[in-house]
């Protein structure tokens, strides 16, 4: 009977560890997820097959411990030790908080097809040709600044 008890904590036990780790540690449907959901089978039937007694006992004991374990390693500041921390608080400049204007002249660094790199006043900034597809080093104006793209036509 103490043989049959140790076998059926150690499957229960092993279980929760592989399914609380499956939720907590490893992403997805991986081994120790079926692994878990086996080893709890695997107990539940070996319990039952003792009596129902044991069965039922096994079942809301597991579930408890469970239920307990889990509100534990979600209270707990376990994870925060290897969660990720930081903050990103980078901001993407606008081309209009670099100082560039409507009727700004400049060159086209690569080809815009549409899209390219031109320079403007010494600032290098995507831009886009409101028409055909311009060379590089073209020399272009700014049409229009819309948002962070900067259309631009060849002069």
């Amino acid at each position: 009977m103490v043989t049959d008890i140790i076998i059926i904590v150690f499957l229960m036990a092993s279980a929760i560890f592989l399914i609380l780790a499956e939720i907590f540690l490893l992403p997805g449907i991986t081994i120790a997820g079926v692994g878990g959901a086996l080893f709890a089978v695997g107990g539940l039937w070996f319990a039952y097959s003792i009596g129902a007694m044991t069965g039922n006992v096994t079942l809301a004991s597991s579930i408890v411990a469970f239920g307990g374990a889990f509100l534990w390693l979600l209270r707990s500041n376990s994870f925060n030790r290897v969660s990720l921390k930081t903050d990103i608080d980078s901001t993407v400049a606008s081309p209009r908080d670099m100082a560039l204007s409507v009727g700004d002249e400049g060159i086209t660094l690569s080809r815009l097809a549409p899209i390219g790199k031109a320079r403007f006043n010494g600032i290098t900034v995507e831009a886009k040709s409101v028409g055909d597809f311009i060379d590089e080093n073209t020399k272009v104006v700014i049409l229009r600044i819309d948002g962070y793209n900067v259309l631009v036509e060849t002069i």
